[in-house]
């Protein structure tokens, strides 16, 4: 019952990501929304829609660097819609993660 319980809790997670990166796109005119529900691709879209190249992904199997370029994504992320980069922060804390997220997707 508890494993259960946890493969759904992550398919719920994960769900509610790829539809916060789908509107997160839609609403930066980033096209290929629908990336946001395929492993690696949805990497792909997030440096789209940070406007970032594509090869960055590459970056990200660097350790430490990763975690730099990661932090770059996700700020670059925030300013494309139009919010303050410092938002940041709240990806790295859990639960205020999914807020973040979702104030991203469906803020004005």
């Amino acid at each position: 019952a508890g494993l259960l319980f946890f493969l759904l809790l992550g398919a719920a997670l994960y769900a509610y990501s790829a539809i916060c990166f789908m509107k997160i796109a839609e609403k930066t005119h980033t096209e290929n929304g629908w990336w946001a529900w395929i492993p690696i691709l949805n990497i792909l879209l997030m440096l789209a829609i940070a406007r970032k190249p594509l090869w960055w992904i590459l970056l990200m199997l660097i350790p430490l660097v990763n975690i730099v370029i990661v932090i770059m994504v996700l700020v670059a992320i925030c300013q494309a819609r139009g919010k303050s980069g410092l938002l940041v922060i709240g990806f790295f804390v859990p639960i205020v993660n999914l807020i973040v997220l979702g104030y991203l997707a469906f803020a004005d």
